[in-house]
Formats: C-alpha cells, structure tokens, sequence
C-alpha cells in the first residue's frame, strides 16, 4: 500500500527537456514495475488521480505535465514547440529520470494516447517501452492511413466512415484557428468547462479539472496546430509499435470512432483489444476497470507472458470485469455463468445448491474465468442476501454485472393455488430480484462506475394463461421491476434489462409445483412437461447468449425464443387474440 490518499501526497520532480521544466509526480515502491501516465487534452495529470492511487498499490507510479500544462512550463516560443518530436524527448526525459534501468508500461488518454503512438512506434525509444495501454487518442499517423485508403478506394461505407469521424473532429478545426481558442479558453469557456464536462460524463464534484485549466488549454491547442495537419496529411510508414499495445475504446465516445480503430492489427501485432460502455473522459468515470485491465496487462507483460486474451465473442467487453449470477447451479444460470467466464469475466456463481454452484464456479475457471467462486445462499432470505452483498463487496468487489436468474415453477389455477404457494412463488422469482437489484445495485450507485443489472422475466410476462396466474404474475412484475429500475437508474450510467426466455430445455419443469394435485399426478405432470421441454430443445446457452448481448448493447426487454418473440407481438398489437389463446386448457 502507498498510504496516499491525494496527488498532494506524492513525491514531486521538476525534469528539465529541451527547454522546459516538467512537474513530474511519483507514488508507490520504486523497485516495482513503472507504469507512466500520459494526459490529454485539456487535462493536467490530474485527470489520472483516481487510476494512480489505485495503480501504486501494486506499482511504481509516475505522472507528469506536458510541457505549458498544470506545473509545467511552456516552451518559447509556443509555435513549433509541442510538435511529437519535442514531446518525445520529453517523455526520453522523464523515464531517464524515473526508470533509467528498467523500461516503463505506458497508459496514455486522449493526447496522452497520441502522444504514445508516437513513442511506441519511433525507433528511438525501443526498449524503453515494455507495453503501451492506449485509450481515446488514435495514432496520427495511422488515422492518417486510415483516411488516405477511404478517399483512394471510396465506397458507400468508407464515405459514411469519413464523414462520421469529420464530424465527431469538429473540435479539431476550431483549434487549428488562430487566437479564437486562446480568447475562448481565458474567457467564458474556461469557467464554463468544468460544469460542462461534469454534466456530459456524470462526474461528482471533485479537484478535477484542475485550476490551471484556461491556460492548459490556450497553450495545448498548439498540440493540434503543431501536429495534425502535418501528420495526416504525410503520415509515416514505420509507424509500427515495437512493444505489446492494449486499445481500450469507450463505446460512447464523442469524439472518435470506433471505426479508426479496424486497421490496428497491422501496425501493432501484439494487441489486447477492450471495450467500456462509458463516453470519453474513462480515467475519471471507470478508474476501478482501467485500474483492472492496466495491472492485468502490466503483470503479463513482466512475466513473459502473452496478453490476456478470453476466446468469448465478448471478451474484449468482460475481460476482467465481476458478473454475479443467481440460480447458476443449472440450467440458464449455469450456461449464463459459463458464457461470462469464456468471456473472460470473474464470474461468482450464487445457488441455494452449494454443490451445484460449487461445480459451476470449477468449470468457469476451466472454461477461462480469471477467478471464479461458489456462494451457497437462499435469494428469498433477505438477510442472507444482504451478508452475500457485504461479503462480495468486501472479496472481490463492487459486482459490474448482475443476473438475478433464480427461479422457481408453479403451475395450477388461480382457485388451486395456496396462499403458501404464492408466498413461494414470489419470494424466490419476485422477492429474489428486489433484494439483488436493491443491495447490489445499491453498491453499484454508490461506486459511480456504472454497471448493469439483467433481470430474468419470461414470456409468461405477457402470455396470459388459465394454468399460470402465480408464476405469470411474479414474472410480469419482473418485468415491470425491470422497466422502472432502467429509468431509474440510467442517470446513473447502470442499464437494466429484463430476459424473456420462452420455452427452454432446462430442469425448472423436473422441480415445478403444480397447485391442486396429488402428489403421483404431479410427478407425472412434471414428466410430460420436462418431455415437452426436451422434444423442443432450446438450449440454454442460446439464452446466455442472449444475456451477453443485452448487456453489451443495452437492451431493456429481450425475448428470446420465436415463440417469446411471437407472443410478445401479439401482446402489443393483437392482444384480444391472445386473450383467446389464454383460455385454452394446456395439454397436460
């Protein structure tokens, strides 16, 4: 542990380079690996605050100013003086310093990251780089290529790519004009950036950013008109990077796109791609996932080893990340579990059966879950649930993915159905979800990360039916449930979403109560509608696929099946049929 608590508490440098004086900030023991944080535009190294305490827990942690930002000096004159060129020997500079014997992992944001292409792909810094984290801030000279290849072989699609990413660069035109920023920065924009930048990203009110902002960014909108007309309109071919490179891309960004990024394999070979459901300014609204990512790919790195990377098509999105589901001992549950794991997800698998919970946390970690573990607990006991929530929290963590999937079968008429049946019901399919979404989705706002909560409804939700008033109504204020929290809480950056599976082969339909019978006919029952189930056959893993996707385009109600599909249109746009189908007596 550091003991630091602030920036404040950091040992501090000034590093002379090619006529400035850099303020540079160190944190964490120097005899571990070095990881250097470069900032962006109009930030000071202050934007990395929340990532840095948390990195110097486990490395030597440096951070410094460029040059005319925060504590350092600015060239003179400030024309031609923040060319890459230049800032390349002041990154040279400080590593010296900081490293001279050991080369450093970089992370870099923004200008940050733009100014990391460079080092990692100049030939004059080789082996003074031991891995390049990159986030927001594209390499000019590749985006350079990038747009050279779309005007020499323009097709509808490219056309649509450039003029995208022109848009989104609005900012970029603005810069490159004489005085206008200068005056705009000192003036109105300098007082009103901080409330702007608080209102887009959702940040809470901190020291960020920081009080030398006006003359921050007077002085870096030299870094656009020293750099980017130059570069991308001659753009370098040995712009390879010559040490592994992690992409991290906030889906949300509004000012790159994604698309820049579909070259990359060819300029940086060893490449770790992630993805965040988040907008730009990541360091200060997802610190504990960069904190994550950055010591997973940091620690590979130092031990020879390849990047991580899961096989899962949606590795790059959980990589690293805490899914939590409920009913996981079987069925969707299980196959939901092992779809985070291939992912690459931490993945805690929650079921009133210790050992078929304990089976699937084992199989997550073969299947490729970097850690995995088995909680045996009740989701309709409320204070069993509210120890799991202290105990993950305190574990492993603020959980950025839960899937409330446990569940129970009840079927029988309204008249069959007990009031102990209903009490049933409800505790585990309603009752089992109210106390995940509130305690863990609670340890979700309190974080201020984000998150997403996925909620297992059914078809049942909007399929009325004579034989399933108990477990349609708990299912259909799921779903209800489901729609309230998304409004709720998508202020706060948590999506919520609410599965609809339909008819799926799984051993609900072995475990189901049916109201009203005795007990050798409910067995048969059971027998017949697992037969039913089985000649159908949807698998469940079609389900957690579905579960996956939700989360990673935030849905808020997903059918599944085509008969889900076909029931949930017929509920919006044919619902007196429906009606008439509801009364028809099951063939049971």
């Amino acid at each position: 542990m550091t003991g630091a608590e602030t920036l404040d508490d950091a040992r501090e440098r000034r590093v002379r380079a090619d006529g400035v004086e850099l303020c540079v900030a160190e944190l964490g023991d120097k005899e571990q690996p070095t990881v250097l944080l470069v900032h962006g535009y109009p930030d000071s190294k202050e934007v990395w605050s929340e990532v840095a305490l948390r990195l110097a827990e486990r490395f030597h942690v440096v951070l410094y100013d460029v040059r005319g930002h925060g504590g350092s000096t600015a060239p003179k004159p400030l024309r031609g003086g923040f060319t890459l060129e230049k800032l390349t020997d002041d990154f040279l500079a400080v590593v010296d310093a900081v490293s001279p014997d050991r080369p450093v992992h970089l992370v870099g944001h923004d200008w940050g990251s733009v100014q990391g292409w460079e080092f990692v792909t100049v030939e004059r810094t080789k082996g003074r780089i031991a891995s390049f984290t990159s986030m927001s801030g594209p390499s000019l000279d590749h985006m350079g290529h990038w747009i050279k290849r779309r005007v020499k072989r323009p097709t509808p699609r490219r056309i649509g790519q450039l003029l995208g990413q022109g848009t989104r660069s609005w900012y970029v035109y603005l810069l490159n004009t004489p005085i206008l920023p200068e005056l705009a920065w000192r003036g109105p924009l300098g007082k009103q950036w901080p409330g702007l930048v608080r209102r887009a990203e959702k940040l809470s009110q901190d020291d960020y950013p920081s009080p030398s902002l006006p003359r921050d960014a007077a002085h870096g909108a030299w870094l656009y008109r020293d750099n980017v007309r130059a570069r991308l309109a001659h753009p370098r071919d040995d712009a390879y990077a010559h040490a592994p490179v992690q992409l991290i891309t906030p889906l949300e960004d509004r000012f790159l796109s994604e698309r820049l990024y579909d070259d990359l394999e060819s300029w940086a070979p060893h490449l770790t791609r992630r993805t965040l459901a988040a907008k730009h300014w990541i360091p200060r609204t997802r610190p504990d996932q960069l904190t994550a990512w950055i010591t997973e790919f940091v620690t590979a790195t130092e031990g020879g080893r390849p990047a991580p990377a899961a096989t899962g098509t949606y590795s790059d999105r959980f990589g690293g990340q805490l899914a939590l589901v409920t009913g996981a001992a079987g069925g969707i549950g299980r196959a939901t579990a092992f779809a985070f794991a291939e992912a690459g997800a931490r993945v805690i698998a929650v079921d009133v059966d210790a050992e078929g919970a304990a089976r699937t946390a084992e199989s997550s970690r073969l299947i490729g879950a970097p850690e995995a573990w088995a909680e045996a607990v009740d989701v309709s006991d409320e204070q069993a649930m509210e120890k799991l929530s202290e105990k993950v929290a305190r574990e492993y963590g603020v959980v950025d993915v839960l899937v409330n999937n446990a569940g129970i079968g009840l079927a029988g008429s309204f008249l069959d159905t007990t009031p102990e049946d209903w009490r049933k019901v409800l505790d585990v399919n309603l009752w089992g979800v109210i106390h995940g979404c509130r305690l863990f989705g609670k340890q979700m706002v309190e974080r201020g990360q984000g998150g997403h909560i996925v909620n297992t409804a059914s078809a049942a939700a909007y399929l009325p039916s004579r034989s399933l008033p108990a477990y349609s109504t708990s299912k259909a204020a799921v779903l209800m449930l489901s729609e309230c929290l998304r409004a709720e809480f998508a202020g706060k950056g948590i999506g919520v979403s609410a599965i609809c599976p339909g008819i799926v082969n799984t051993n609900i339909t072995s475990t189901a109560h049916f109201a009203g019978v005795d007990a050798e006919e409910e067995k048969r029952r059971r027998r017949r509608t697992a037969r039913l189930y089985g000649l159908r056959n949807y698998p469940p893993e079609k389900v957690a696929d579905a579960v996956l996707r939700a989360v990673v385009r935030n849905q808020a109600v997903v059918p599944v099946t085509p008969e889900a599909h076909s029931g949930r249109f017929m509920s919006r746009f044919t619902p007196r049929a429906l009606r008439a189908l509801a009364r028809l007596k099951p063939p049971l």
